[in-house]
């Protein structure tokens, strides 16, 4: 998928000359040919998130085990400071495990992240959360985070993740495994932060997955 943006004009536009509504996140047919120099994804995100003036407000879903491996504590850490990096929100269970990790890297990038807790304690939320919110509904909260998310990446995972991830396919919203996700239909297995990162990035652009 070829991106071109009109830095002038502040646009948009796909290969065939489609322009995009920030507001919208949609594509609408314009004819003529595409204006500008070619971005890739990031650049597009990037642009959307800081500069467009319309920014996606959903957050990104960032999941995973609370006894994470050493690799996978760091593919959530890399994951939410690009996230954050590209101007997106995060919305996590606010507990520990993977869930800190991608805080903590939220809060390297100077973003925001939102942490779901299943008690009615906002100070059990890890140390990295910028805005813990005590649901006092135990597991039920996972539901939330599901339904509340524009996308999920899981990382790593056990039966809490797997809920999570079975809710995210129910509600149709896409959902992107690394490093030992659950494997379920309809999960998009990805090899590393990088491709999620990417994966993410069409999602809130609007862009087809398999392109």
């Amino acid at each position: 998928m070829k991106l071109f943006f009109d830095r002038a004009a502040g646009r948009l536009s796909d290969g065939r000359g489609r322009r995009f509504d920030p507001g919208a996140r949609l594509w609408k047919e314009e004819g003529g040919a595409p204006a500008g120099e070619p971005v890739d994804l990031r650049a597009a995100l990037a642009w959307l998130q800081r500069d467009s003036g319309r920014p996606c407000r959903v957050p990104v879903g960032v999941i995973g085990s609370r006894e994470a491996t050493a690799a996978q504590l760091s593919t959530a850490e890399w994951l939410g400071e690009a996230l954050a990096g590209h101007g997106l929100t995060v919305i996590c269970g606010g507990r520990e495990g993977v869930m800190e990790a991608a805080c903590r890297g939220v809060e390297r990038a100077g973003g925001v992240s939102v942490g779901l807790l299943p008690d009615a304690d906002p100070t059990s939320a890890n140390p990295h959360v910028t805005i813990p919110i005590a649901t006092g509904i135990g597991v039920a909260r996972n539901a939330i985070i599901a339904r509340a998310s524009l996308c999920l990446v899981a990382v790593g995972g056990g039966h809490g993740t797997t809920a999570e991830v079975a809710f995210g396919l129910q509600f149709g919203v896409p959902v992107f495994g690394l490093s030992g996700a659950p494997e379920l239909d309809g999960v998009r297995a990805l090899p590393d932060a990088e491709a999620a990162l990417d994966a993410v990035a069409r999602v809130v652009l609007g862009l087809p997955l398999d392109a």
